[in-house]
């Protein structure tokens, strides 16, 4: 079984109060896009993970997917996973955790478990803040700890160029370093309307990421790529989750293709954001 486990971008990511378990309160708009890692799920006795990289299996969340599920379902078998990464570690797009959604999503299947959506999601949850949000659909709002999904389709695909530094950002990290809470708000229906429109005028004033100032502290290069996206012709550009890619949005492939060549060393990717296919 071959498995295609995307990234995401938040297109806004407001920070809340600290939570009693040690996460923050988020609000944010978490969309798909055509970046993927690529899993083989093949039966097997044990649980068993290979890589192009170097990844220690026991820290690994697409292993601890596999033992939850099988530790859940009562599953006896195993399974062989081929893991084949695009999305880089640290980069604030979320690969991990769509690995190990893919693997959930995968061994229901494989091992024939028949759970349900919500089971998944449940487990997606112990696991991490954004695996259930890979289990859903291509867009949705993530509130809570990222946990609480209100599916939002967005039927307008847009152009971006993903630009990661050498450097990777511990969202844990990311997230003590930001000290003021947000008083802000964002119009939910208003920003899904205008990203459909794409009126980047309007949307350049509403994207937003309570993070970013913080990490760009540390890390000047992000602000600098942020900066050179601007002047390659990007409508507007945004760190991605907790960084530390930032994402420049382009009105054609062949204008964000440009600003790549543009970037230097630093790993660039061009992709499409993924829309419902009712759309």
């Amino acid at each position: 079984m071959i498995l295609k486990a995307p990234a995401k971008v938040n297109w806004f990511l407001l920070v809340r109060d600290k939570r009693v378990d040690g996460y923050h309160d988020i609000v944010s708009l978490m969309q798909k896009v055509s970046l993927y890692d690529t899993l083989t799920l093949t039966p097997a006795d044990d649980i068993v993970l290979t890589s192009d990289l170097d990844l220690p299996a026991e820290d690994n969340l697409v292993v601890r997917a596999a033992n939850l599920l099988r530790e859940h379902s009562g599953y006896t078998g195993g399974v062989m996973i081929d893991l084949r990464k695009e999305i880089p570690s640290g980069a604030g797009l979320g690969g991990g955790s769509s690995d190990a959604a893919a693997t959930l999503a995968g061994l229901n299947r494989l091992w024939a478990l028949g759970l349900d959506d919500d089971t998944l999601m449940k487990l997606g949850a112990r696991l991490g803040s954004d695996v259930p949000f890979f289990l859903g659909g291509r867009s949705s709002l993530a509130e809570g700890r990222g946990e609480r999904l209100t599916p939002l389709p967005i039927m307008s695909s847009c152009v971006l160029l993903l630009v990661k530094p050498g450097l990777s950002v511990s969202t844990g990290w990311a997230y003590d370093q930001y000290e003021k809470l947000t008083k802000k708000t964002v119009d939910i229906k208003l920003f899904c309307q205008t990203l459909d429109r794409k009126d980047f005028a309007q949307l350049r004033q509403m994207a937003c990421n309570d993070l970013e100032d913080a990490v760009m502290k540390e890390h000047r290069v992000i602000a600098v790529i942020k900066d050179r996206l601007r002047e390659q012709g990007s409508e507007f550009a945004l760190m991605s989750g907790s960084g530390s890619t930032v994402f420049g949005v382009f009105s054609s492939q062949e204008m964000a293709s440009r600003a790549a060549a543009a970037m230097g060393d630093h790993w660039c990717r061009v992709v499409n954001t993924l829309v419902d296919e009712t759309g």
